[in-house]
This record gives structure tokens, C-alpha cells and sequence, in this order.
């Protein structure tokens, strides 16, 4: 992921035997000529689409893995990327720019200059366009007309990552100030601090299907917890990797979560009591080689993209 770094440190994590799930390698998506930073969910069953370092947008149809298309090129990274209800997908990149693609009306394709140092996350949220930028702000922006409505500024440093709990309309947002914020979707109210909720950055934040609890990882390999119901206390604490956990993706439906790691590994958790499951590594599994960056699931698999250039698609 862009900007991580090692953190170094003895772990031992005990496998969770009785409940272990079978997780194996199905196909290798390849094309991209650079880094993949980023996934999204292409609007049609089996499809996904994926952003990368050379600026591209590709959309893959997951039962024909070789059959990847280009719908869009970039002349900068990609660092985010979502498929809007709308149909329209909008791309975040390195400097800080929007791009707006829609695949059926070209002519509404455009391209915005908004953040600075980075446009790192993107979340849909209450018919609006949310986006985190490196220089600390958050913006909402109205998707039909393709404009920034208002923005916060609630840090210093950059923000890496949202997600949206639909139960209280509210918004998470981790920072590289290691600090996660809490804010109404609404009105953008900052509604609670959790303060260094990591020692470091925070790169990835999901809430719970249920609501209830919020995970969050980041560049101190930390896999962490917290109980929205009892003021935000932490009930997990993990150090679950070698070095940064770039990515947490939770099951829509089973209760599985899976962490992505600079490590090179895919770890799977059960979602309830975040006991492990399994391990994905590059050599025995036949995982990814580099750094893991992002995390999809599809179903029943699970996809993986990376620094090594490919995606994995993983049958749980």
C-alpha cells in the first residue's frame, strides 16, 4: 500500500482448529503492468474491477479469470476506486484527484482536482460521495452532479480509509495521525475521537454487518476492535501480522473477516470471536509474492490484489 512501512515484531497467533475453513487458490487474474492498490464491486454478479499504479481501470468477470477488460486509463496511480449505485465509477489518485468514468455515458467522463498529497478512500453513504484526502479532509460530493458539497478538515495528517455503519448513519474515518473519527453522515458532526487508536497510521476501518463493533489495522500491524455500544471501548487487540495490515474486508453474510498484510500474507478470522481460521501464504498457498493492498468478497471467494502486480481469487 502507498506509504507503508515495516513494524517488526515477534507474534504468536493460535489457530483456531475447531472451526478451521478450507481456503484454496482458484484462479490468478494478470494484466496490470504495475502495483494493484485497489477493488471494487463492478455492479454485476461475478464482476469486479480493479485500479492500479500504471492508472489503470480494469473490470474482471470472475468465471472467465483470463478475460480482463480495460475500461479506463489514467496518467496517474490509482489509490481508490468504487462503482457507485448510479453505475458511474469514480477513481482517486496520488495527487489527490477525482476521476469520474461512466462506462454508458462517455461524454460524462471528467476529471476533478480536489485533494492534495492523495485520495485515498471513497464510500458511498445516503445517496452522496464521501472522500478522504491527504491533507485531513473529508468531503461529501453530490453524485449527480458530480460536485463537492462541503468538506472537513479533521486532521493534520492524512486520511487513509472510511466505511459507513447504516444502523446510525455515521462514518468512520482512520488517519495517519493514528487517531479514528466518528462522524455523523449527515450533517458531518465529529461525533467521538477514538485517540490513538493505533501508534500509527490507520489504513483500513470496517465496521461489523451488525453495527456493533468497528475493526480497524494499520502501519503497527495491530488488529483492533471496538464496541460502538459501550462508548467505544476496545474488546480486541491483536498483533496479527509481521508488518502493516493494509486492508480488512468483512463478510456481507458469514462470519468471516478477513486482513491483508505488507507481510504478504491473507489471514481469516471468525468474525464473532476473532479466533484465527487461516493463514495464506505466498509459497505454501501459492499466494501473492509482494505486499498484499487490497481485500473483495465475492460470495463464497475471496480476492486479493497486490504489489506483485496480479489479483487472487480465493474459494472459502
Amino acid at each position: 500500500m502507498p506509504g507503508s512501512s515495516a513494524f517488526p515484531k515477534k507474534k504468536t497467533i493460535r489457530m483456531n482448529e475447531e472451526y478451521s475453513i478450507q481456503v484454496f487458490r482458484h484462479a490468478q487474474l494478470k494484466g496490470h503492468e504495475a502495483a494493484v492498490y485497489a477493488l471494487s464491486a463492478a455492479g454485476y454478479e461475478r464482476r469486479i474491477l480493479s485500479g492500479g499504479g500504471e492508472g489503470w481501470i480494469a473490470e474482471w468477470d470472475l468465471d472467465a479469470p483470463d478475460q480482463g477488460r480495460l475500461l479506463a486509463r489514467m496518467d496517474v496511480q490509482v489509490f481508490s476506486l468504487l462503482r457507485l449505485s448510479s453505475g458511474e465509477i469514480v477513481a482517486g489518485d496520488m495527487n489527490g484527484g477525482l476521476h469520474w468514468v461512466s462506462p454508458a455515458e462517455p461524454a460524462r467522463n471528467r476529471d476533478v482536482a480536489h485533494h492534495r498529497k492523495g485520495a485515498f478512500s471513497l464510500l458511498e453513504a445516503g445517496g452522496n460521495l464521501f472522500t478522504a484526502g491527504g491533507e485531513g479532509r473529508i468531503t461529501r460530493w453530490s453524485i449527480a452532479e458530480q460536485r463537492s458539497i462541503e468538506s472537513l478538515q479533521i486532521s493534520a495528517r492524512p486520511l487513509r480509509t472510511l466505511d459507513y455503519c447504516p444502523q446510525r448513519h455515521e462514518i468512520a474515518a482512520g488517519s495517519s495521525d493514528g487517531n479514528i473519527y466518528i462522524l455523523d453522515a449527515g450533517s458531518m458532526e465529529l461525533l467521538h475521537t477514538l485517540e490513538q487508536a493505533h501508534t500509527s497510521s490507520v489504513f483500513a476501518v470496517r465496521y461489523a454487518p451488525d453495527g456493533r463493533r468497528l475493526f480497524s489495522g494499520g502501519r503497527d500491524a495491530m488488529l483492533r476492535a471496538w464496541d460502538s455500544g459501550r462508548d467505544w471501548q476496545a474488546v480486541f487487540a491483536e498483533p496479527a501480522h509481521w508488518f502493516t495490515i493494509n486492508a480488512i474486508a468483512v463478510h456481507p453474510e458469514r462470519p468471516l473477516l478477513a486482513t491483508a498484510s505488507r507481510d504478504k500474507t491473507i489471514k481469516i478470522w471468525d468474525l464473532h470471536e476473532l479466533r484465527l481460521h487461516k493463514v495464506l501464504e505466498p509459497f505454501r498457498d501459492k499466494g501473492h509474492p509482494n505486499s498484499v493492498n487490497a481485500l473483495l468478497w465475492v460470495g463464497h471467494q475471496l480476492v486479493s490484489a497486490s504489489d506483485d502486480r496480479t489479483l487472487i481469487v480465493w474459494n472459502a
